[in-house]
C-alpha cells in the first residue's frame, strides 16, 4: 500500500507537544466565574467584588462552553473515519496506487488537526499524512481567490492578509504549536512589508506560507481539488431537495419556495452550496421546477449583494476605496464558471473592476504624491 510518508507532514510533530501542554487540566474562563459568583456572597464581608458581564460576554461564555474538547472531537474524528472506510468497503485512506480511499471534506478543521498531530495516538501515518494533505489544500483554497486578485492587480497585501484571516481562524488546539505561531509571525511580517511596497512580493521570510504557495502558483491561479462533474453537483442538489421534501411530507406539509406562503415547510436554500444552487439556477439536465429554478436564483442574488455589501463595508471601514474593487475580484476568483454564468458575473464584469481598481490606485497614489 503507498502511504504518504511522515516526514512530510508539518503536523506530525505537534500532537504529543500539544498534550504534554495540555496534559495538566486548567479551569474554564467559565468555571473561574462561577467560583467568583460563588464566593461573591454578599452576606460574606471577605466576598470579593462582584463581577458584572455584558450580554455578549456571556455569549460568548456560553458558546465556548458548549465546544467540545479535543479529547471528545479525537474520538469522534476517529469514527467519522472508520465509517468513510465502511461505506467505502475500504481497510484505509490510500488505496494500493496511491490513489485516496476516502474524501475527509467533511471533517472540520479541528477535527483534522487531530489526526494530523496524531491525537491520543489514534491514527495511523497514513491516516495523519492525508489529513495533513487536506489542511495544507484547505489553505491554498482559501487564499486562492486573494491571489488570483494579486495576480491582476499586483497588490501583495490582498494575499497577505487574506493568509492572516485564515490563520487566525485556528483553533486553540492549533494556535498553541509552534507551527502555528511560526507561520503567523511570518505572514504578519509579509502583511508589513507588503503595506509598505505593495506591489513588490515580500522576500526572506522565513516560514512564509504565502511565499510557498507563489512559488506553487506563480500566477495566483487557483489549484483545483473538485472532480465532480456539473451533472454530478445537478443530481446531488436534486437529492438535497427531494430530502426535503421528504421531511415536510412526513410532518404533512409541502415543501414550498416562497417565503410569502402561508402553508407549507420552506425549503431551505441557506446550507446548499454555490455551486449546487448554480446547477439548479441553470437547469442544464432539466431536473429542476420553475420555483425551484427562481428560488435558487434569488439565493444566489442574496449571496452576491452580500459579498459586494461585505466589500464596501470594508473600503468604508478602512477608508480605502480600491477594497471594493478587490473584494469583487476575490469573490469572482473564488467561483466556478457556472457560478459565474448563474449570477451573470461575465469577464467584462471582472474587467471593470479591475479598471476601476487601477483607475482608483492612480488617483490615491497622485493625491498621496507618490506618483
Amino acid at each position: 500500500m503507498t502511504s504518504i510518508s511522515p516526514a512530510a507532514n508539518p503536523y506530525a510533530q505537534l500532537g504529543a507537544a500539544y498534550a504534554r501542554t495540555a496534559a495538566a487540566t486548567q479551569p474554564t474562563l467559565l468555571d473561574a466565574l462561577n467560583q467568583a459568583a460563588t464566593d461573591n456572597n454578599p452576606l460574606d464581608p471577605n466576598a470579593a467584588t462582584n463581577l458584572t458581564l455584558s450580554d455578549a460576554a456571556k455569549a460568548q461564555l456560553a458558546s465556548s462552553a458548549s465546544t467540545p474538547d479535543f479529547t471528545t472531537v479525537t474520538a469522534t474524528a476517529r469514527d467519522t473515519l472508520d465509517q468513510l472506510y465502511k461505506a467505502a468497503s475500504v481497510k484505509g485512506p490510500i488505496a494500493d496506487d496511491g490513489t485516496l480511499n476516502v474524501d475527509l471534506s467533511s471533517l472540520d478543521r479541528r477535527s483534522l488537526f487531530a489526526i494530523a498531530t496524531n491525537s491520543g495516538s489514534n491514527f495511523t501515518p497514513d491516516e495523519q499524512g492525508v489529513a495533513a494533505s487536506e489542511l495544507n489544500g484547505r489553505f491554498d483554497t482559501a487564499i486562492a481567490p486573494a491571489a488570483a486578485a494579486t495576480a491582476m492587480t499586483g497588490n501583495y497585501t490582498v494575499i497577505y492578509k487574506a493568509a492572516a484571516d485564515y490563520l487566525d481562524g485556528a483553533s486553540s488546539e492549533e494556535k498553541a504549536t509552534a507551527t502555528w505561531s511560526a507561520q503567523r509571525a511570518a505572514v504578519q511580517k509579509g502583511l508589513q512589508a507588503a503595506q509598505q511596497n505593495p506591489n513588490t512580493a515580500p522576500s526572506g521570510i522565513s516560514s512564509d506560507p504565502v511565499a510557498a504557495y507563489l512559488a506553487q502558483y506563480p500566477n495566483g491561479t487557483a489549484p483545483t481539488t473538485s472532480t465532480e462533474s456539473f451533472s454530478d453537483v445537478a443530481t446531488g442538489a436534486r437529492a438535497t431537495l427531494d430530502a426535503q421534501a421528504a421531511t415536510a411530507a412526513a410532518n404533512h406539509k409541502e415543501l414550498v419556495f416562497d417565503p410569502a406562503r402561508k402553508t407549507g415547510q420552506l425549503a431551505d436554500l441557506s446550507s446548499i452550496d454555490s455551486r449546487s444552487l448554480s446547477a439548479i439556477a441553470l437547469n442544464q439536465d432539466n431536473l429542476f421546477s420553475n420555483q425551484e429554478i427562481y428560488a435558487a436564483k434569488k439565493e444566489l442574488d442574496s449571496r452576491t449583494r452580500a459579498s459586494i455589501l461585505d466589500s464596501l463595508k470594508q473600503s468604508q471601514t478602512s477608508g480605502d476605496p480600491t477594497q471594493l474593487s478587490l473584494g469583487i475580484l476575490q469573490s469572482y476568483s473564488a467561483m466556478s464558471p457556472e457560478e459565474r454564468q448563474a449570477t451573470n458575473w461575465t469577464p467584462a464584469f471582472k474587467d471593470n473592476a479591475l479598471q476601476s481598481y487601477n483607475s482608483t490606485s492612480k488617483l490615491l497614489s497622485m493625491l498621496q504624491g507618490t506618483s
